[in-house]
């Protein structure tokens, strides 16, 4: 009797310390890389040995996704990413709890003219983000191509297949920095840079991190990144330099409550860590090599030497970038470098090594009736599908908005980008035939 009284006892007790151990589980869903999230949770479960952080890697795109499709008890507790617009979705859809009581009150109230916590309480800034260029010094050199310090010097044809970028609709940084561009050059001439740099890429991959470590290993030349990948290169000892062009913006990475998450005392714990200054020195860490939301000032020696100052970098930043504007577009902007990019790429570096041909024929020998064809050749390879007017439609928007297992949704959606993806390849054939004959008649 005795013992079966035991046996009782001994499996509440360990259903007790399971549930236990279940209702002191954070579960994190990040696009981050290892580095950063490993160091985070082996912080703070130090600091809280009742707490386990979960970490459920997932692109920013699968993020927005995976939230969405569950049920509120099943969600993870934690969003955690670098895209402001990625947040202004999951508010949008009430998919975010506010937790004033988790901020930093030493936080600074903006970054350049850009709010670093969401006026509802709904999002916060964790860390700081510049968009920009790291390039490996030894390729560089090897290959005889020079630095680069704009955007628009990845246009040249010294670039050709030296440039490296990651799909936007795998990577909400990508994603941020097309989305620069198209606010800080305007939405046509913004696609008209963003199709001719992606014309000089030897490859887009579909992770962000890719692109860095193809860069610090010397696969790529060039690499278009969020500025951590850049700087935890250099600072991690690869030969590698990092740059800021004058089109770029300083964005708060974001973390946030998911609403009907399973442990929100839990973590709420946990954000706050991130946010507190113990958690912000973390950022200085050579394998995460962030930007903090506290002023750099205010660490003292803790600083790195030569160590971005996110405020002063958002100071001369030429873009103050527009959320609002980004999340509206979202869908329609990672579809568009899909269709027109990531599925023709091979079409698009035809057409551009065309053009680059051509153009390098003329400027040694002018022809006028050349002059034309390249003229017509680039109008096809570099113009966007949507126009800026469409882009402005707010019932074109809306149709990317829709719940896309809605079959006549997913019909239409599947229509409009067949026609994008057929209408790229026309384009780049007819651009490159175009190319072709201008260079047949300079002699």
């Amino acid at each position: 009797m005795h013992s079966r009284t035991a046996i009782r006892a001994l499996t509440l007790s360990l259903v007790t310390a399971f549930s236990a151990a279940q209702a002191g589980t954070v579960s994190v869903v990040t696009a981050f890389p290892k580095e950063l999230t490993e160091a985070y949770k082996k912080a703070f479960e130090s600091r809280n040995p009742g707490i386990k952080i979960e970490i459920l890697n997932k692109n920013t795109t699968a993020s927005i996704a995976y939230i969405k499709e569950l049920p509120p008890g099943q969600r993870p507790d934690v969003m955690w990413a670098s895209a402001p617009d990625a947040f202004e979705v999951l508010a949008r859809d009430k998919l975010l709890q506010a937790a004033p009581e988790v901020k930093n009150p030493q936080a600074p109230a903006k970054i350049g003219n850009y709010p670093i916590n969401d006026p509802e309480n709904l999002y916060y800034g964790q860390a700081l983000a510049g968009y920009g260029l790291m390039w490996n010094t030894r390729y560089m050199q090897a290959n005889k191509v020079p630095a680069p310090k704009e955007w628009a010097d990845l246009i040249k044809p010294e670039y050709f297949g030296h440039v490296s970028i990651s799909s936007p609709s795998r990577s909400g940084t990508t994603h941020l920095t097309v989305e620069t561009i198209l606010q800080g050059e305007g939405w046509e001439k913004g696609w008209a840079q963003i199709l001719q740099i992606a014309g000089n890429c030897a490859a887009v991959t579909d992770r962000s991190f890719a692109v860095p470590d193809g860069v610090n290993n010397g696969q790529y030349g060039v690499g278009i990144v969020i500025d951590f990948f850049g700087l935890a290169g250099k600072y991690s000892g690869y030969p590698v330099e990092f740059h800021y062009p004058s089109v770029t913006a300083v964005v708060p990475a974001n973390i946030a409550l998911v609403a009907g998450g399973k442990n929100n005392d839990e973590a709420k714990k946990f954000i706050s860590f991130t946010l507190s200054r113990e958690g912000q020195e973390l950022l200085f860490d050579p394998k995460i090599s962030r930007l903090p939301i506290l002023p750099n000032a205010s660490f003292g020696n803790k600083v790195p030497a030569g160590y971005p100052d996110a405020h002063e970098i958002a100071k001369r930043a030429k873009v103050q970038f527009d959320s609002h504007v980004s999340s509206d577009r979202y869908q329609v902007v990672v579809s568009l470098f899909d269709q027109m990019v990531t599925f023709r790429l091979k079409d698009l570096q035809a057409a551009t090594k065309a053009i680059h041909d051509a153009e390098r024929k003329l400027k040694a020998k002018p022809n006028a009736q050349a002059a034309d064809l390249i003229k017509q050749a680039r109008s096809f390879a570099y113009s966007p599908l949507v126009s800026d007017s469409m882009i402005k439609d707010q019932q074109f928007l809306e149709l990317f908005r829709k719940n896309k297992k809605d079959v006549a949704v997913a019909k239409q959606l599947t229509g409009l980008e067949d026609l994008w993806s057929s209408k790229s390849k026309a384009n780049y054939e007819k651009a490159r035939d175009l190319a072709n004959q201008a260079a047949a008649l300079i002699k």
